[in-house]
Formats: C-alpha cells, sequence, structure tokens
C-alpha cells in the first residue's frame, strides 16, 4: 500500500512525540525543600492555648497575638493551673474575700519555672492567662484576678476568641 506524503509526515510526527516523558525531579525535590524549611520557620510563631471542648470563649477584637505565660483555666468544676488543677470551684466561691490561697500558692511555685528569667525580677512584667467560660460569674473572676495580683503578677491577660473582619464591620455599620 502507498502511503501519501501527507500520512509518512504524520507516522514520523507520531513516532517522535511517542517518546516517553520524563519527569524532572530536581525541581520537585527544590520545591519540596522550600516547602520544608518554610513551615519549619512558620511554625514558630504560633501559641497554642490549652483546649477544652466545653469552654466557650469570650470574643474580641484584639489584634495582638497571646505570648506564652502561666495559664490559668477556670473550668466547670476546678481552677487549674498549668494543667494541674489547685480548687474547686465551689470552694473558691464559699471563700469570703478576694484571695484563694490554694491558688496563690501554685501561681508563686510557678514563678521560677515558666516565667523568663527577666520576669522574675520585673513583677510588673510578670504575665499570666486567664481562660474561662464567657458565662463564668464576675465574682469568680475577680478573685482570680485579685489572687494573681497578690501573687505579684503585674499583667493579667483574658484568652478571648478573636473576630473575624466581617462581624467587626458589621459592629461598626451598627454604630
Amino acid at each position: 500500500m502507498v502511503k501519501s506524503g501527507r500520512a509518512k509526515r504524520m507516522n514520523k510526527h507520531h513516532k517522535r512525540h511517542k517518546q516517553s516523558v520524563a519527569l524532572n525531579l530536581v525541581s520537585l525535590m527544590d520545591i519540596f525543600t522550600i516547602l520544608v524549611f518554610f513551615l519549619l520557620v512558620n511554625s514558630s510563631d504560633v501559641e497554642t492555648l490549652p483546649n477544652t471542648k466545653d469552654l466557650q470563649l469570650p470574643e474580641s477584637i484584639a489584634d495582638e497575638k497571646a505570648r506564652e505565660t502561666v495559664v490559668i483555666l477556670i473550668g466547670e468544676e476546678d481552677i487549674i493551673v498549668q494543667g494541674t488543677p489547685v480548687a474547686k470551684i465551689d470552694d473558691v466561691m464559699a471563700i469570703k474575700g478576694n484571695d484563694i490561697p490554694a491558688l496563690r500558692e501554685a501561681l508563686l511555685s510557678q514563678n521560677d519555672r515558666v516565667l523568663r528569667r527577666e520576669a522574675n525580677e520585673d513583677i510588673a512584667g510578670r504575665e499570666v492567662t486567664i481562660m474561662g467560660d464567657k458565662e463564668i460569674p464576675y465574682r469568680l473572676l475577680k478573685k482570680v484576678m485579685a489572687t494573681c495580683t497578690r501573687s505579684d503578677y503585674g499583667q493579667i491577660s483574658l484568652a478571648v476568641l478573636q473576630k473575624s473582619s466581617e462581624k467587626l464591620e458589621n459592629l461598626q455599620a451598627a454604630r
């Protein structure tokens, strides 16, 4: 069978392009190396706070990120400092005055272990973060904050959820 010139050219063309395509692994390895370095460098910026599923933090529009501090978690039944239960909520509410002795002792013991060296000498630089449900009684929060102050912690922060920019815009539009 005689092939036309066009058919011969097409066969030649198909034979040339039937060769297997090789994957260039060098450029893929470069991309993955850059990705790994990027993830390693940026993973240290994350501050994680203890997470409890049944705790609903209040919302805030604050932009500042949380720093590593002593964390007080006010749960449903216990007050927990750095993962260790120190007092029962019912006992704290029964105490007259604003001082919680068990919490004060736990906070004073945290001074040497958790705080930075600079903050050990500087009372105003000592920080504590309080995590509590948005429905906890104000009287309880006041007692915890007063105890923190008496335990030589100069900066008290409340853990909150950051409001989305959409909620913030809606709030500003309502004003």
